[in-house]
């Protein structure tokens, strides 16, 4: 039996440290914070998206970076995998839309529970509000940890399971980066990912508290389309947020710098010579009415003024005296509502990092460390991320499991 240290006790680190005891390790967790799961509380909006119910193969587009380094965890612990592990603790689960997978009561902390009660019932030693002041090697193998009191524990193995730096009042603080370097690791440049964007465009806090559904959305640098997808959206006083934004976010990244040009079909289910039909029977109906009251049907009150604005119609103009031209003008600014991104929001409005602790120096079937033996590192402190839907905590858990079940 050896003793094995873990560094974290977020999703990775708890998930880690079962399969581990179960395999007969002697385990202890360390954990800064005063409860294990901060981070993983506030996941899924206090949901918490455990995973996505697709086919095993669709995970791959799904991760933004590195996917490849994913094939042998991915496939040996699996999304299924991952529901079955959960349903077994007693944590019933649903499949929402996109495939999302959350428990059915919609408490993380039934999750988080779960977890605990296995961890206890798999006799997991837990080290809560203990900081991990370094990390020591002999001879590029792992040695012992130091505490925050410099007090020293010695273990056969350690897996760091630290997280980004997201949401840093959870704890995710960079520490395992750090040590990564340390230790002669490259850690990739660090941006915030699942973020919301900040929008040029001096008429966006008019639009603020506005959610939009259905909707489809694209990022293009020129004519080059960077990311497209369907779904929810929502404007606030410094851009937009919601779930089809978070997800545009992480394709972004160290290209805010460039004329980055966010595009909303406002009306994705019909082409535009359906919605041309549409708008002219709408004018036809209001056809002695001012342009600016013929407009109730189409879109939400306060999303109105700004799209009267940038039609470039008079908004007192009747509608019997449109022209065609403006007729069809408008048709595409609804397909093609566009605007100038000026930047991601910080890491802490960021649900993941981007970056971390180079892949190319671990190993994609253990997570052990290709330059420190006995080290290992797993979940968001690696170069991994993924859009939302559940993907990232997949990535947490396969790994986890990866890095368990090769202790030696």
């Amino acid at each position: 039996m050896s003793k094995i240290l873990i560094v974290g006790g977020g999703a990775a680190g708890m998930f880690a440290s079962i399969f581990a005891a179960r395999n007969g390790h002697e385990v202890h967790v360390f954990e800064k914070n005063d409860k294990l799961g901060r981070k993983l509380f506030i996941t899924g909006k206090g949901r918490c998206n455990i995973t996505n119910a697709c086919d095993v193969e669709e995970l791959f587009p799904a991760v933004m970076r590195n996917s490849r380094f994913l094939y042998s965890s991915f496939y040996g612990y699996t999304n299924q995998d991952v529901i079955d592990f959960f349903e077994s603790l007693g944590v019933r689960t649903k499949i929402e839309r996109g495939n999302r997978v959350f428990p059915v009561s919609d408490h993380s902390s039934d999750v988080i529970r779960a977890l605990s009660d296995e961890m206890r019932t798999q006799g997991v030693k837990v080290h809560l509000n203990t900081e991990i002041r370094n990390i020591e090697t002999d001879k590029e193998e792992f040695q012992y940890l130091v505490l925050s009191d410099g007090a020293k524990v010695e273990g056969d193995s350690c897996i760091i399971a630290t997280g980004g730096v997201s949401y840093r009042a959870t704890g995710s603080t960079g520490d395992g980066h750090r040590w990564a370097q340390e230790l002669g690791h490259k850690v990739t440049e660090l941006l915030p990912s699942l973020v919301p964007l900040e929008i040029r465009e001096p008429w966006i806090p008019e639009l603020q508290g506005l959610s939009l559904r259905n909707v489809k959305v694209d990022v293009r640098l020129g004519k080059k389309k960077l990311f497209e997808d369907f779904g929810e959206m929502l404007f606030t006083h410094y851009g937009v947020s919601g779930p089809v934004i978070l997800s545009a976010s992480s394709v972004i990244g160290s290209k805010i710098d460039k004329q980055l040009i966010l595009t909303i079909d406002l009306k994705p289910a019909l082409s535009e010579e359906q919605l041309d039909h549409r708008v002219l029977r709408d004018f036809e109906e209001n056809k002695n009415r001012q342009f600016k009251n013929a407009l109730g049907k189409l879109f939400p009150a306060k999303l109105i003024p700004v799209m009267i604005e940038r039609s470039g119609i008079a908004p007192d103009k009747k509608v019997n005296e449109i022209s065609k031209e403006e007729r069809k003008q408008f048709v595409n600014l609804i397909k093609n509502f566009d605007m100038k991104i000026a930047g991601l929001r910080g890491f802490q409005e960021a649900i993941i990092t981007r970056g971390g602790v180079s892949v190319k120096e671990v190993n994609p079937g253990t997570m052990e460390s290709k330059l420190v033996k006995n080290l290992y590192f797993v979940g968001e402190v690696l170069d991994l991320d993924a859009v939302t839907g559940g993907y990232n905590l997949q990535i947490a858990w396969s790994t986890a499991y990866a890095a368990a079940n090769s202790l030696r």
